[in-house]
């Protein structure tokens, strides 16, 4: 009886515990339960990855080294031996652009300037040379056969007026006819015989001048002096004194200045653009502050093989004679009415060959960059067909450092942690002053393990580098020249610095790491 007793009351014992060891864990696993919740529920509320150290949500993962490239989950980069390094949507990181500070603005001489639509002519800039008229362009031919009595104009390109004597010409063949003329006169012949005489003279090209001054002497005249038709400029002289000269042949060429020909070199792709009647407006570059100006009178044909370019005439006065064939000319060529054109200016495009860039400020102050599609140059400002939008703000100058996603990722980032340095040096050391020369040569530390080592650089597995946003990884460093450290092997553990130099880092110092200090 006694011993049933004691196994009923063990068989208690161990009911009673097992009763409460169930109890201790659904109360535990309630309470798990019940703390997960929540998490599970901000991660539901945030949608898309959630870090699950930080409970952050993740935009993407990158690596800082190429930012252009965006993944999905975490991993490590196929570009580079680290990992993947996340972005989160509390860092801003969904907005397009980077903030960059007031200060460091400053520093680098960035200023905005504000996209405007104005109604602009429809032109184009080109280049353009003066040239002579040749519809101005008179020679002096021999109509007989003579000497080169004496030669007047000794070069080609000399000035002349209108009415000066070229050359004298000696035409021996002059004088039977003349003689023969006088003989008639003095003979009482009827004026018939002499009219007959006088033609004859005609016919061998003795001018009217001579026939006259044969009635008038009764002299024979074997001598003819060729006058400048015109003044201007001799631009051809073919004979010499003493030449033979037959009939028809150019002895000299004259060019007048009065009016110039302007030849505009048109670009090929602005081909289409250009017409008869379009407004030119040319300046030297000599004189800025004159305007010469013009219509286009015809278009040339053809393009020039070497050139690429397609000629335009027009003619300019020159009056005054300060123009002189062959100076260069700036010109641009105006069409007939206003367009409203989208314009920036100039300097605030970058072309890179292959696409032109404007960096755009948006409303929360960040900057990015955005493609665009570029027309005409009017003035000094650009015609923009595509990419911005009347009242947008744009980078006006300083957009040289942050010309890609890749220096808005990596350079600005630098360039502020340089600029901080800087600011934290003269705090330090009160008495100094040259904040600017060290920001200019910052430099940065690291510790690694030396992997591979070349003529050329350095291969590390070094830790991170705050000061740049790296994580640890493995990179290759730049030497100063081949033979710099050359104590350094494979292997070893080093403390060594390096700055920023060309597309790439360069060390400076490399040294092992028990001696860093």
């Amino acid at each position: 009886m006694n011993r049933k007793l004691i196994v009923q009351a063990v068989a208690s014992v161990f009911a009673g515990v097992a009763l409460l060891a169930a109890g201790y864990f659904a109360g535990a696993h309630r309470t798990v339960t019940t703390r997960a919740m929540p998490a599970m529920a901000s991660a539901a509320a945030t949608g898309g990855n959630v870090d699950p150290q930080s409970g952050r949500k993740v935009l993407y993962w990158h690596d800082p080294m190429v930012p252009n490239q965006h993944f999905d989950k975490p991993g490590k980069s196929p570009f580079m031996d680290m990992q993947l390094q996340p972005v989160y949507a509390d860092e801003g990181g969904g907005s397009a652009g980077i903030k960059i500070d007031p200060g460091l603005q400053q520093d680098l001489g960035i200023r905005y300037a504000t996209v405007r639509r104005r109604d602009t002519t429809e032109g184009f800039d080109a280049v353009g040379a003066t040239q002579f008229d040749e519809s101005q362009a008179d020679v002096v031919q021999s109509r007989v056969t003579g000497y080169i009595d004496h030669l007047y104009a000794s070069a080609p390109m000399q000035r002349i007026a209108k009415g000066a004597p070229i050359a004298s010409l000696f035409v021996p063949d002059w004088l039977a006819p003349q003689e023969e003329y006088l003989s008639l006169k003095r003979g009482g012949m009827d004026s018939a015989l002499l009219q007959a005489s006088r033609a004859r003279m005609r016919a061998m090209s003795i001018p009217e001048g001579v026939i006259a001054s044969l009635d008038r002497t009764g002299v024979a005249q074997t001598h003819f002096v060729l006058a400048s038709p015109e003044t201007g400029v001799v631009s051809e002289l073919n004979v010499r004194d003493g030449a033979m000269v037959a009939p028809g042949q150019t002895l000299a060429k004259v060019a007048g200045l009065s009016k110039l020909w302007l030849i505009v070199e048109i670009p090929e792709s602005l081909a289409l653009d250009a017409r008869p009647g379009m407004t030119v407006d040319a300046t030297f570059s000599g004189d800025p502050t004159r305007h010469f100006t013009g219509r286009i009178r015809e278009i040339l044909p053809g393009i020039s093989t070497t050139s690429r370019t397609l000629q335009a005439r027009l003619e300019i006065d020159n009056a005054d004679g300060q123009l002189t064939p062959g100076m260069l000319m700036r010109v641009r060529v105006s069409g007939t009415k206003a367009v409203s054109s989208l314009l920036v200016p100039s300097e605030a495009v970058i072309t890179t060959g292959k696409r032109s860039v404007v960096i755009v400020r948006n409303s929360d102050g960040r900057l990015q960059p955005a493609n665009v599609t570029i027309g005409n140059d009017v003035g000094n400002e650009t015609e923009v067909l595509s990419g911005l939008n009347d009242g947008d703000t744009v980078v006006a100058s300083g957009q040289f450092l942050i010309d890609s996603e890749a220096s808005l990722k990596s350079v600005l980032p630098r360039l502020e942690g340089a600029t901080a340095s800087g600011a934290a040096a003269p705090a330090a050391n009160s008495g100094s002053t040259a904040s600017s020369g060290a920001a200019a040569t910052q430099t940065y530390e690291t510790t690694g393990k030396v992997e591979q080592v070349t003529p050329t650089g350095m291969t590390f597995s070094h830790q991170p580098v705050p000061a740049l946003g790296w994580p640890a990884m493995t990179m290759t460093f730049n030497k100063p020249a081949p033979n710099a450290f050359a104590g350094v092997q494979v292997g070893d553990t080093v403390h060594f610095v390096f700055k920023q130099s060309g597309d790439g880092y360069q060390l400076t110092k490399v040294e092992p790491a028990g001696g860093a200090k």
